[in-house]
């Protein structure tokens, strides 16, 4: 078990300086940003006197060994932007964001478990056969265009919910349903073939024939034994709705590290989209290791041998 952990910390490493190098690059290629920084008018000499101050005068691959030295003492430099240290504001964004991620991820699971249970369960009747046609129009229509939707239909033209801002419970809503809509088709058609195949199993049929409740059949014994395939979705949409979240917090203007990443993209604030970027790519490795690690928990029978 020791040795399959480190081993699996050993791959997110490497992914982890896989996405700093490549996300180092790209923000570089995008421009140069003391274009911005300075006025129109300003001078050769006063862009290259920038350049120097923020170190952009050196090599690609000294600046990138600069960064990463700084990087691994929790040192990403200077918003361009915002004026203020780039790990303190992604620090100070990302509550927003797990917030909505966990509100995403709870709207995917409740709406997947009904709808992949109960098809399951009355397999082939007209519940089963909209059940399908509702996770194939789930994985049909992009995020983004959803949430547009939304805000017209229940901001707009109802006047429901509010369509942009956090504050409240109903600022929420929206944003969050829009993130986890597309994830819900995926785990469903998963709950749905996982719980057919367990109910089709001879210890459920032996337990139905000695006289166990339906619902504890169901819920109980069935729902937990196809629970493996479905908390590898979960633990992979959620770090996926970190991800995702960058443009349903454009979309939303939720105060999160998306919607700051995508502004610092604009302004070419390289320390800012660095940091909320790697900050985001270690979440992501650490909750797929966590996913990794629950399997021994939910089926006993699973062993870790490398």
């Amino acid at each position: 078990m020791a040795r399959y952990i480190l081993f699996r910390f050993f791959q997110g490493v490497i992914c982890v300086i896989g996405a700093s190098v490549i996300i180092f690059i790209a923000s570089r290629v995008s421009g140069d940003v003391t274009l911005l920084l300075l006025p129109p008018d300003a001078t050769e000499e006063q862009i290259e006197i920038m350049r120097r101050e923020i170190g952009l005068d050196k090599p690609l691959y000294v600046q990138y060994f600069m960064f990463a030295g700084k990087a691994l003492k929790g040192d990403f430099g200077k918003s361009y932007r915002w004026e203020m240290p780039a790990l303190e504001l992604i620090t100070d964004r990302f509550p927003a964001t797990i917030q909505l991620a966990l509100s995403a991820l709870a709207f995917s699971i409740t709406t997947a478990l009904f709808f992949g249970v109960l098809s399951a369960v009355y397999q082939g009747s007209w519940f089963d056969n909209f059940g399908k046609i509702f996770a194939l129009l789930g994985q049909a229509m992009p995020g983004f265009w959803v949430g547009l939707m939304f805000i017209l239909l229940f901001a707009v033209k109802l006047g429901w919910l509010p369509a942009f801002g956090k504050g409240g419970f109903k600022h929420l809503i929206l944003p969050s349903i829009t993130l986890g809509w597309y994830s819900v088709a995926a785990q469903t058609r998963m709950v749905r073939s996982a719980m057919l195949d367990v109910l089709d199993s001879d210890y459920i049929k032996t337990a139905r024939g000695v006289g166990v409740p339906r619902r504890i059949l169901i819920w109980k014994y069935a729902l937990r034994n196809a629970a493996v395939p479905l908390v590898t979705m979960l633990g992979v949409y959620f770090a996926a709705m970190l991800g995702g979240s960058f443009i349903i917090e454009t979309i939303f203007a939720w105060p999160g590290v998306g919607r700051t990443v995508v502004e610092a993209i604009f302004a070419r604030d390289y320390p800012v989209v660095q940091a909320g970027v790697l900050f985001t790519s270690i979440f992501f490795v650490f909750s797929n290791l966590l996913v990794d690690l629950t399997y021994g928990l939910i089926d006993p029978r699973i062993r870790y041998v490398r």
